[in-house]
C-alpha cells in the first residue's frame, strides 16, 4: 500500500503556556510525485510545519510521519527521508564549504573519494563552484542558501522540506529552484515549498496548502490552480437568484459571493453573457474580464479586506 511521503495529523505546537498556539489541529499530507505549496501570511505556522516536519521541534501533540517513519519515535529514520532547507541557513561560521559538506555527508556514510566527488558536484550544481574554499561567514544570503540546498540533497532524499527558500536567491537561483523541484517530483519524489512568492508556487505546484493562525483554512487542488490561469468574469447582478447560477454554468465554472458570480475559464464575451441575462430579465449592473491568481484565492480565504479596493482577481502585493 502507498502512502504519503509527509502525513501531518492533528499536529498543535505551542511553545510556551503562555502563548497563543503556533499550530491546531493541522493536517496535510505530500504525495509521491507531487509538490505542495504552502502559503500563509507571517506567523501562520509555516515554517514552525517544516521545522516540525524535518524534526528539528518537538510536536506538542498529533502524528507526522515522513515516508512511513515518525518524526518523535523514528527520529533519525525519519531525518534521513527528508532534505531541510530551513529559511535562514545556519553553519559553522568559519568552516570552508567543501569540509563543511563533507563533514555533514559522514551523516549518510558518505565518506572518502565517493564522498568528496559528491560534494564537489553538489556544489557545483547548485551555483557555487569556484567558492569551495571560501568560509560560509563570507557567503551572501543567497549562496547561503545554495549550500543549504546542497546540504538538503546529500542522501538522495525522497521529500525536499523548503522553508522560503527563494528569498535572497537571484533570477539564476530562482530558475535553479524551479527546476529542482520539478525533477524530484518527476522522480516520483515529494517537495514541501514555502513561499511568499505566490507567483513562483503557482507555477510549479500541484496543490497548495493555506494556513491562517496555524490552522488549515483551504487546500487548493489541480483544478482550482488550473482555472488560476484562466480568465475570469465578474459579473454584478441586482436581482441573482439559484436560476442565474445554473444558466451561467454554460458559459464557465461559477462561484458566487454575493450578489457577484465569478465565471472561471469563461466561454464568451462579455456583450454575449450580458445578453443572455437580460433575456431571462436580470438587472445587470457591472460586468467585466479580470485574471483569477492563486493570490486572489489566497486572500478570500485568510479573510484579509480588501484595503486597496482591488477584486479579489486583480494582482496586489504578496503576502
Amino acid at each position: 500500500m502507498s502512502f504519503p511521503l509527509l502525513e501531518v495529523r492533528g499536529l498543535y505546537k505551542c511553545y510556551s503556556r503562555s502563548a497563543e498556539p503556533a499550530i491546531q489541529s493541522l493536517d496535510l499530507e505530500v504525495r509521491r510525485g507531487e509538490i505542495l505549496g504552502l502559503v500563509g501570511l507571517n506567523g501562520a505556522g509555516k515554517t514552525t510545519t517544516i521545522r516540525v516536519a524535518a524534526g528539528v521541534a518537538l510536536p506538542s501533540a498529533g502524528r507526522i510521519l515522513v515516508n512511513g517513519h515518525d518524526v518523535v519515535r523514528e527520529k533519525t529514520e525519519a531525518g534521513r527521508q527528508a532534505g531541510w532547507v530551513p529559511e535562514t541557513p545556519l553553519f559553522e561560521p568559519g568552516a570552508r564549504a567543501l569540509p563543511l559538506l563533507r563533514y555533514h555527508a559522514g551523516f549518510y556514510g558518505l565518506s572518502g573519494t565517493s564522498g568528496r566527488e559528491l560534494c564537489l558536484k553538489l556544489l557545483s550544481e547548485v551555483g557555487l563552484q569556484g567558492q569551495e574554499r571560501k568560509r560560509f561567514r563570507t557567503f551572501s544570503q543567497g549562496m547561503k542558501k545554495r549550500f543549504a540546498l546542497a546540504r538538503a540533497l546529500l542522501g538522495d532524499p525522497p521529500l525536499l522540506l523548503l522553508d522560503e527558500v527563494l528569498n535572497g536567491l537571484d533570477p539564476e537561483g530562482v530558475r535553479y529552484v524551479r527546476e529542482l523541484v520539478v525533477r524530484h517530483r518527476s522522480e516520483g519524489k515529494g517537495v514541501l515549498l514555502s513561499s511568499h512568492i505566490l507567483s513562483e508556487v503557482e507555477q510549479v505546484a500541484d496543490r497548495v496548502a493555506i494556513i491562517h493562525h496555524g490552522r488549515g483554512v483551504r487546500i487548493l487542488g489541480p483544478e482550482e490552480l488550473r482555472s488560476s490561469s484562466a480568465r475570469v468574469l465578474k459579473i454584478t447582478i441586482e436581482n441573482l437568484d439559484d436560476g442565474v447560477l445554473e444558466l451561467l454554468a454554460s458559459f464557465g465554472t461559477v462561484q458566487r459571493e454575493g450578489r457577484v458570480v465569478y465565471i472561471i475559464g469563461a466561454r464568451g464575451a462579455p456583450a454575449e453573457v450580458t445578453a443572455e441575462l437580460v433575456r431571462r430579465g436580470y438587472r445587470v449592473s457591472e460586468i467585466g474580464s479580470e485574471k483569477r491568481t492563486l493570490e486572489s484565492y489566497f486572500f478570500e480565504a485568510v479573510g484579509r479586506p480588501h484595503e486597496d479596493g482591488h477584486p479579489p482577481g486583480e494582482s496586489r502585493g504578496a503576502p
